[in-house]
This record gives structure tokens, sequence and C-alpha cells, in this order.
């Protein structure tokens, strides 16, 4: 197992949804545990938020898994931000996939990394070249 395990949205929402999630849901828990048994940070990415929360009424779900004990919102923070920046220029994206590098970014700041995730097309062109982060496709 990696240091640390980061979340995209799918990832996320497949936690806080488990009824409307199926087999999505059952593998991010089993990626979840295998990460808590291997004491792995988890790290969702600020940007995720943007991608995932509607309405205070309607976030509840969300909330529950953000507190969780061990998962912890990635700041974003200017480095982070430009890291992504260059990460979309490098894989000639538009900023349409910004949430994706953001996601990438964030897991490139520890020397390895796994990123959860339900669609890994974008996330492995973002990393491609970086041996110290992999994905897992939920």
């Amino acid at each position: 197992m990696a240091e640390a395990l980061i979340l995209d949205s799918e990832a996320l929402n497949a936690l806080a949804t488990p009824g409307e999630r199926g087999v999505l849901a059952l593998r991010m828990r089993s990626i979840l545990q295998v990460a808590r048994d291997h004491s792995a940070i988890v790290r969702v990415p600020a940007p995720v938020l943007a991608e995932v929360c509607r309405a205070p009424r309607l976030d509840a779900a969300l909330n529950r898994v953000l507190a969780m004990k061990g998962i912890v919102v990635a700041e974003l923070t200017e480095r982070i931000a430009r890291r992504a920046g260059h990460l979309l220029a490098r894989a000639r994206l538009s900023s349409s996939h910004a949430v994706d590098a953001f996601v990438v970014a964030t897991a490139l700041d520890f020397p390895e990394s796994i990123v959860a995730t339900g669609d890994p097309t974008d996330i492995e062109r973002l990393a491609a070249g970086f041996k110290q982060l992999r994905t897992f496709r939920i």
C-alpha cells in the first residue's frame, strides 16, 4: 500500500452514497480499509468538494465521510495550484480538467500515492511519467 490514498469525486461519492453506487461503494470501502490497515494517509483535495457539494441539506452524507477518522480535506495552496496548471499544460488538457489536475497535484506531495477514481483516464494522463503515483479504478 502507498503512503497516501487520494480520493477523487467519484471515490468520495461512492463512500457517501453506497446505496446508489453499488459495487463502486464496496470497492471503495475495501480500499479504504486496506489504507487504514497500512496506516496510509487519506486525503480529499479541497477542489473535489466543488464537484460533490450541492446544498447543505444534501451534503450530510458527504459530511459524515469527511468526519471519519483519518480522512482529511487537503487545502488548495498556491504551490498545488501552480503544479496543477503545469500538469494540465504538460498533458495538453484544458482547464475543464482542473479538478483532476488538483487531485494529481495533491497526490504528488507524497513519496508514494494511490488515487482512487471512477474514471482513471484523465488521472493517468495527468500523472504520466510519475512513478510514485498509481491509480485504483473503483
